[in-house]
């Protein structure tokens, strides 16, 4: 069975006067993938208006898309309206639920914050408290239905919040409990995903590794353009839906051949491949 090439990234941050700003990722997108991946915040305020041109815009691609929501597609309190117009679309948007894509599984929530190790936040106290970590947990329990349901070698899991803090290293520690949430990671652990896709964090770290060493990849937006500005800002992943171990891939990616940091060689059409990942 072929290998199953996967592009992802989250904070595209669509608004009323996007259009055509996705239109060159896009395009490279479409020659070098075969499923894409939204790690939320797709668009600025959740508006039914920038649903629309965010619709519009992947309306180009002739491929598989799956989705999750972020914290800013419920700012103007549509996110029901949002997740109708992309599914009218045919953008498969997960929240708790599973899709399978050529071998691929896949599964997907928003999750939350609530912090990581020793400092995440736990239910005691006032009602508020309890309820915030509730969300928290939910998120993680809905991940993990979504996984239980996976029958596939090579599970891969997308989320808008960080699941480790390796990811949101570099943005100012005061934030760090709002970046994602460690309870996230328990369910990625006891069903061994192959990789972890999320966003939210802007200034964090583009890539860390779950507790059994499986890789977690930060794919927000304004991060891939800082980090790789000679590159078109997606992360891309190549996956055998039969995989000869059930170790987890092992990192063979252009930028560690090279040596961390070295820029990626441009595509034929003069993009960037964009960081890359072998398994």
């Amino acid at each position: 069975m072929p290998t199953v090439r996967i592009a992802a990234v989250g904070d595209v941050h669509v608004s009323k006067t996007s259009q055509g700003v996705l239109a060159p990722i896009l395009a490279h997108v479409a020659d070098h993938a075969d499923v894409l991946l939204l790690c939320g915040d797709l668009t600025d305020y959740g508006s039914p208006e920038e649903g629309k041109v965010l619709v519009k815009e992947l309306g180009s691609l002739r491929l598989p898309i799956i989705a999750v929501l972020g914290n800013h597609d419920y700012e103007a309190g549509h996110p029901t309206e949002l997740v109708a117009q992309l599914r009218d679309a045919g953008v498969v948007v997960l929240d708790g639920e599973s899709h399978e894509v050529q071998g691929i599984g896949f599964a997907g929530i928003k999750g939350f914050a609530g912090g990581f190790g020793r400092s995440t936040l736990g239910s005691w106290g006032e009602p508020g408290i309890k309820s915030f970590v509730k969300e928290a947990v939910d998120e993680t329990l809905k991940l993990e239905t979504a996984l239980a349901r996976l029958r596939t070698p090579q599970k891969v899991a997308l989320l808008h919040y960080a699941p480790i803090r390796a990811t949101v290293e570099g943005e100012p520690l005061e934030i760090f409990p709002w970046l994602g949430c460690g309870r996230h990671e328990e369910p990625l652990l006891r069903y061994n995903v192959t990789a972890v896709f999320h966003g939210h964090a802007h200034n964090g770290s583009p890539e860390g590794k779950l507790s059994n060493g499986a890789p977690c990849y930060n794919v927000a937006m304004p991060l891939l353009r800082k980090r790789y500005p000679e590159q078109v800002p997606v992360r891309f992943l190549e996956l055998d839906p039969e995989p000869k171990s059930e170790h987890g891939p092992s990192y063979e990616g252009p930028e560690r051949r090279r040596g961390a940091g070295d820029p990626a060689p441009a595509a034929a059409n003069g993009a960037g491949a964009g960081p890359a990942v072998r398994a």
